[in-house]
């Protein structure tokens, strides 16, 4: 088959591309290839068995229209400095405006009107002073939380949207190789396979947004096809836990407290990511039957506890260029300790130098809200300097947080965030080979949903100006 635009990926990048190019009046005709269901036909059993069955051939919260937005808390960055390394290519200023711009969008598809944390209040000020006595540093960002249960209707809007206005969407489709001109450098566009069958579909426009989940794919087209690259950060860390109590003045204040932090002896960058105030900490499953921890934050639904990740960033040098498998390596090590599931352990009990038991966990004021996640020893499997790093900031985090770091507080394991395979572009998304644009976290430029959904705009701009 053929079509002018091929997109592989039905996630924020993808879809924005699609949006955009479509408002800009474009008559080109595209195609998106996501390896997922439609948005509709999503649903985690977990809901109903109480614990992870592994779907397959995919995990329903990392694929399918959306991505694994569809399934997150759905919090908008609407600053800059948040969300990736966009800014470096195109510029902070744009980059800011685009994001306005974006945030309409998502607006006028139903988002929550109300943004969080932008009042400059007095309380700002006292945990932006305790972060500077802690040696951290706190990222003023606004928030537009969108929801878990309220982002699924937000973007299956966006998804009739598209359907109605020609755009084609091929779902349980998976992109396995790229078609490529050696002669000419040249994309000429993709191989896949949907429902057994092999399918060919060549497009004047190629551009993969497969999102963390198709870091590691990339990655490896990448090496076959000679696609100008470098190795750039891993992420491995926690995801921690406490009750909402501990929690309750930064929720307020800030809804997601941003702090960054370089903590002694190794300086790797460590900071806080995705917090979700009354919140439920998640299971996703990657391919290879990786179990990796999340957190959702649901408009409606509470819990009693609040949780967060804290990232330990890595960055390898030569000769070693395989950060994806090192990580993965990571979290292959810390499932076989807990039989393929989410491994949990209470802080007290790591600097006590002791695993965590089940019969212990139910002592606590603090209930896990991952019910099947399994009480163990998260220091068997997690690296030397990651652990230190987490711990040190996690102990800085209490100057700014008490009794963040008590006894009871939960680490949850492994949580790892994929973007090392960072795609040599120019600032209108143009790879080394021609034809061939690569958008999304697993570009290695963005992370979350607004700054994918940036690129994407930006993509869709630059396709409808082209005759």
């Amino acid at each position: 088959m053929k079509t002018d635009i091929c997109i592989v990926g039905a996630g924020p990048a993808g879809i924005f591309t699609a949006l955009e190019m479509l408002k800009n009046n474009s008559k080109k005709k595209i195609t998106i290839v996501e390896k997922g269901k439609a948005i509709e036909n999503r649903a985690c059993p977990k809901q109903k068995t109480r614990e992870c069955v592994n779907c397959k051939p995919n995990c329903h919260i990392t694929t399918g229209f959306s991505g694994a937005g569809a399934f997150s808390d759905g919090k908008l960055s609407l600053s800059y400095e948040v969300g990736g390394d966009l800014p470096m290519l195109i510029g902070e200023e744009k980059a800011q405006e685009l994001i306005n711009y974006t945030d309409e969008i998502y607006l006028n598809f139903g988002a929550d009107t109300h943004i969080e944390g932008i009042e400059d209040t007095e309380e700002k000020k006292n945990i932006r002073k305790r972060a500077i006595g802690a040696g951290l540093k706190l990222v003023d960002c606004p928030i537009r939380h969108l929801g878990t249960e309220k982002a699924q209707e937000l973007y299956y809007s966006i998804e009739q949207f598209l359907l109605n206005n020609g755009v084609e969407l091929l779902f349980e489709a998976e992109c396995k190789t790229l078609m490529l001109d050696n002669e000419n450098g040249r994309c000429l566009g993709i191989e896949a396979v949907q429902g057994g069958k092999e399918i060919s579909i060549e497009a004047e426009h190629t551009i993969i947004a497969t999102g963390r989940r198709g870091a590691d794919w990339l990655e490896k087209l990448c090496a076959q096809y000679n696609i100008a690259h470098q190795p750039g950060t891993v992420d491995i860390g926690v995801r921690v836990e406490v009750r909402n109590e501990i929690m309750e003045t930064v929720n307020k204040t800030l809804y997601e407290s941003k702090l960054i932090g370089y903590p002694k002896p190794f300086k790797n960058k460590v900071r806080t990511f995705c917090q979700n105030p009354g919140g439920f900490v998640s299971q996703e499953n990657y391919d290879n039957n990786l179990a990796v921890v999340n957190g959702h934050s649901y408009k409606e639904l509470k819990s009693d506890n609040t949780n967060l990740a804290i990232l330990c960033s890595h960055n390898f040098s030569v000769p070693f260029n395989q950060p994806i498998e090192y990580a993965q390596k990571v979290g292959e090590l810390t499932n076989m300790l807990a039989n393929g599931h989410i491994l949990v352990q209470r802080f007290g009990d790591i600097l006590d130098g002791k695993r965590t038991w089940q019969k212990e966990l139910s002592r606590s004021n603090l209930r896990p809200t991952l019910p099947d996640a399994v009480a163990g020893d998260i220091t068997a499997a997690m690296p030397y300097r990651a652990m230190i790093n987490i711990i040190n900031f996690i102990m800085a985090m209490d100057q700014v947080v008490p009794g963040f770091a008590s006894n009871e507080t939960l680490l949850y394991s492994p949580e790892l965030k994929f973007y090392s395979n960072r795609i040599k572009m120019d600032e209108s998304f143009n790879t080394s080979v021609k034809g061939l644009h690569c958008l999304r976290d697993s570009s290695g430029w963005t992370r979350g949903l607004m700054m994918a959904s940036v690129m994407g705009v930006l993509m869709g701009r630059i396709l409808s100006e082209e005759k």
